[in-house]
């Protein structure tokens, strides 16, 4: 009965979607189902906090993830608030209860075989400016782990030939600086050589970004590099995500792989905090323990 007041609460004054008040529904059902099944006495007047805790070992065992349980504790949360509001229930059983901590999913990223395989062959690219582009992009994104809107944001004064450096606009307007080596220095001087004939064809020379569309001249689109990304990758992987993104995650995996600390890492990739980016030392690890299986007569 208080299951059906809730969801008419959820419908006609709080408008939420159907589907979203299903899943509320849904969620109560389990555990007046649950609670009832431990002791037919039980009521949500009578539910305590134990009981709660018991049915997030439950779900846990059952092999729920921390998502999926934190989702239904949430969904009882906000029950028994109405219910408090509404003054059918004296206590709150599910105020304090925290939840499952979320599992932080390892990062997709290319293996550093298969961007080698992408950057060196020569079957990949096409020998004309938009050839050249492309790789430039592939290689500054593998390079430096740029985000893909400071790729876009790049222009042409933020890269300095000279220093080997290039200075990116990142989250909230933060700049910052990262170096690059000969190879990337060697294909932004043929790169940029070959935009400049391009760009005098459309009669755009006076075009700042770095990146330029091969079409139109202009600054080129995100939803283009993610195109031109997935089309490349594509080459040499059949990982599902292929991605700008993934591209940031293989250059910091390939940075931690070769000995990088965890500090100049974060600040190359521009993270607030060093627990984001330890992250890829589990995707480290992962490879090492694989390495190890593979090499080690008595892992197998």
């Amino acid at each position: 009965m208080w299951i059906k007041i809730f969801v008419d609460y959820l419908r006609y004054e709080r408008n939420l979607s159907e589907k979203t008040i299903e899943g509320y529904q849904a969620d109560l059902e389990a555990f007046k189902q649950f609670y009832e099944n431990l002791n037919s006495e039980i009521s949500w007047k009578t539910v305590d906090s134990d009981i709660i805790r018991d049915w997030e070992v439950s779900m846990m065992n059952n092999g729920n993830t921390a998502s999926s349980v934190n989702r239904r504790l949430s969904a009882l949360r906000s029950f028994y608030r109405f219910l408090l509001k509404r003054k059918l229930v004296t206590v709150d059983p599910a105020h304090n209860l925290r939840g499952p901590k979320k599992e932080k999913s390892l990062p997709y990223y290319i293996r550093e075989s298969e961007m080698n395989r992408l950057l060196d062959e020569e079957n990949h690219f096409t020998d004309d400016f938009e050839g050249h582009r492309d790789k430039m992009i592939m290689l500054m994104f593998y390079s430096t782990g740029v985000r893909l809107s400071e790729l876009t944001g790049l222009n042409l004064p933020d890269v300095d030939l000279g220093q080997m450096q290039i200075k990116v606009t990142g989250k909230r307007n933060k700049q910052r600086i990262i170096p690059y080596g000969d190879e990337m220095g060697d294909a932004i001087r043929v790169y940029l050589g070959m935009r400049a004939s391009f760009l005098a064809e459309k009669g755009r020379e006076e075009e700042k970004a770095f990146f330029v569309d091969i079409r139109s001249g202009n600054r080129i689109l995100p939803g283009k590099v993610q195109v031109l990304v997935k089309k490349y990758l594509s080459q040499v992987t059949t990982q599902r995500k292929r991605s700008p993104h993934v591209l940031r995650h293989s250059f910091a995996t390939s940075m931690l792989n070769h000995h990088a600390d965890l500090q100049s890492v974060k600040e190359l990739l521009g993270h607030e905090s060093l627990s984001t980016t330890e992250i890829y030392t589990h995707t480290s690890f992962e490879e090492l323990k694989e390495m190890y299986k593979q090499a080690h007569p008595r892992a197998k």
